[in-house]
């Protein structure tokens, strides 16, 4: 049997010709709908996470305090989002992206039907699977799309923005379907919905392969048997350095437990990424142009480490300011706490479309680094709207209307930046490690959600103005920052494009 052609399936059309979705090949409407189901079933489980941790035993939940569920809560991004970087690396030097994103699919199945088991150890145990199937699926997954467009190809970041609108659609209808049936049969029913969920997206990936680009079945960086003990070494090396920042976690905390567990995740979260661009820019694979392209990755990938610290804290602060200090109420018609959660997705719906046009009839301008920047910006007057809203309110509720401005207002930026940002690392990584390069796009929430674990615990009783507005403050102060870098940031990718001879589309 003949190998299948490079950047097709075997008897499928070449991806880059295909314009059968909308202008765009019929594997970006593969990659859609398996990542619908993928985000219903992880937003699903993540509206109601911290709701469960922190819920009386006799209400079903695990009893933690409000600080620690949160810490958790934050700190479990972080290790699902770490874990990206070991899909990336598995995909690149053993079994390629396809198969990444399919075995991801079957581990994360398997962590919801565990997570819909009562019980403590059932509830850690699908956690951790959840975890590392995301880790396999989530950075793979977006290569994959990449994969189906040339590099100077215009329609590859209005692709990722309809691929955002997939991620979105599968986001809001999950809380909206987990919401009623939480209230009505308990948590494990509503973890048992998202484990349904997530056997749809691997069916959908399964039955949708022939339209997918071969690229996906390509190890672009194997594993030499020469470098296998070199490999070994390295894996051995990552695991003595966890267990040292252990150590330190637990002779700062006094002892193991959850408190030294959320530090060491911390720690990990924050060095991860340094190490990660260290190893890519001092690689021997990696070209002279694609070091400039790392360099200007940079302030990038800091601006977006920022910009999820904020979003994020949808699952942790924000749940709790929701269920705590929110009217929970519209027109009399009372409502969950994780309702929220859908308006995000709900905004990206129906605004994707018009951004993905902006991109098109604009040439993707403006250019990457002013989109991060305005992102950025919005994100943290978001926060500072929030702090001004629990001001006026006092010690009494806010009205759901404040929540949903924030929402709002987090959706637009996120539109600025996210699919942008998933579109830019595609184009910035090296071949050489482009899966890994993805992998380290999702670092940055990773290390995000690591700050929030540690703010959250050090802010211990202060007021949600004072936290939300410092916050908002810091993120602005970052966000002036990179327009003044930003045009360095374009000088570094024209020169890298010019010693190739390509152009980077809406660089």
């Amino acid at each position: 049997m003949s190998a299948p052609t490079i950047g097709r399936t075997a008897g499928a059309q070449d991806p880059r010709e295909d314009r059968r979705f909308f202008g765009h090949p019929l594997g970006l409407l593969t990659l859609f709908t398996t990542e619908m189901w993928e985000r219903f079933s992880f937003y699903g489980m993540r509206a109601i996470l911290l709701l469960f941790l922190t819920a009386e035993l006799a209400e079903g939940g695990l009893a933690l305090d409000e600080t620690t569920g949160q810490a958790l809560v934050a700190i479990y991004g972080t290790g699902v989002y770490l874990l990206t970087i070991v899909g990336g690396w598995l995909a690149d030097r053993i079994m390629g992206s396809r198969r990444a994103t399919l075995y991801g699919g079957i581990v994360i199945a398997a962590g919801h039907v565990s997570l819909a088991l009562p019980g403590a150890a059932f509830t850690f145990l699908g956690m951790v699977l959840v975890a590392v199937g995301t880790g396999l699926l989530k950075s793979n997954v977006s290569t994959m799309v990449g994969d189906l467009y040339a590099r100077d190809d215009a329609r590859r970041q209005s692709a990722f923005s309809i691929f955002y609108m997939g991620i979105n659609l599968g986001s809001f209808f999950s809380p909206l379907i987990i919401m009623p049936v939480r209230l009505a049969f308990g948590f494990h029913a509503g973890f048992l919905v998202a484990a349904i969920g997530m056997a749809l997206a691997v069916a959908f990936f399964v039955g949708g392969r022939r339209m997918l680009s071969a690229e996906g079945d390509v190890v672009p960086n194997p594993i030499p048997r020469a470098e296998v003990p070199k490999v070994i070494r390295m894996i051995a090396l990552i695991l003595a350095g966890v267990a040292v920042l252990a150590l330190l976690a637990s002779l700062l905390q006094g002892g193991w437990g959850l408190d030294a567990m959320i530090d060491t995740l911390s720690y990990v979260g924050l060095i991860a990424p340094v190490i990660a661009f260290v190893l890519m820019y001092r690689s021997p694979k990696v070209t002279a142009p694609e070091r400039s392209r790392l360099l200007a990755y940079i302030p990038l990938f800091i601006a977006a480490m920022l910009f999820w610290m904020i979003l994020d804290q949808a699952a942790t602060t924000m749940t709790t300011f929701a269920d705590q200090r929110t009217d929970l109420s519209i027109l009399g018609w009372q409502f969950g706490a994780e309702l929220f959660q859908s308006i995000n997705p709900f905004v990206i719906f129906v605004l994707a479309p018009v951004f993905a046009w902006i991109w098109v009839k604009t040439g993707d301008r403006p250019a990457v680094p002013y989109k991060f920047a305005i992102g950025l910006t919005l994100a943290a007057v978001s926060f500072v709207v929030l702090a001004g809203g629990a001001a006026l309110a006092g010690d009494g509720k806010a009205p759901a209307i404040l929540l949903i401005s924030v929402y709002v207002i987090q959706t637009i930026g996120e539109l600025f930046l996210s699919p942008v940002g998933l579109a830019a690392t595609t184009l910035l990584a090296p071949k050489a490690f482009r899966g890994q390069a993805m992998g380290l796009w999702f670092l940055a929430p990773a290390a995000g959600s690591a700050i929030t674990a540690q703010v959250v615990q050090a802010t211990e009783g202060v007021s949600d103005a004072a936290y939300f507005g410092w916050t908002g403050v810091v993120a602005a102060v970052f966000a002036v920052a990179l327009f003044a870098v930003s045009p360095w940031v374009r000088k570094l990718i024209r020169q890298a494009d010019e010693a190739e001879g390509v152009h980077t589309s809406g660089d």
